[in-house]
């Protein structure tokens, strides 16, 4: 049975780059992105609505925030997708994929806001967006 030098391909050669050469980020590696989920639909008793946001949260465990009243609700969370579109696409589908476990409301899903990291950053750094004092957990409005 033949090993593998560590550091070796499968083929058996290492790669380098070659000096002066700059390195790019490949494009399409997974990047962070900000997600400001909003929902609405017909009250519910708050006690309930907190249990199922409790529990949303711990089925997924990227939530950093929810706010909630008893006809509305807002989550935030961090995402990592390839780019936008697949950050939007799982947040779409998030409050759908978990009603049933987490005993959220049938609720439509009425906001969505995907921004990159940076924008993230620069938009708290200019004082807009939720305040940095926010608690992470479930909170009500």
């Amino acid at each position: 049975m033949r090993r593998a030098r560590p550091g070796a391909t499968s083929r058996g050669a290492l790669t380098s780059v070659a000096a002066g050469d700059a390195y790019e980020e490949p494009k399409d590696l997974p990047r962070l992105w900000h997600v400001t989920l909003s929902v609405s639909g017909a009250p519910v008793p708050l006690p309930e609505l907190r249990r199922a946001l409790e529990q949303l949260a711990h089925d997924h465990p990227f939530l950093r925030t929810s706010r909630y009243a008893p006809d509305h609700a807002e989550i935030r969370y961090w995402e990592e997708a390839r780019d936008l579109h697949d950050a939007a696409a799982v947040a779409l589908r998030l409050w759908g994929e978990h009603r049933q476990s987490a005993g959220l409301p049938a609720w439509e899903i009425v906001g969505l806001e995907v921004i990159d990291r940076e924008t993230y950053h620069h938009r708290i750094a200019e004082g807009y967006g939720p305040a940095p004092a926010t608690p992470v957990g479930v909170h009500p409005f």
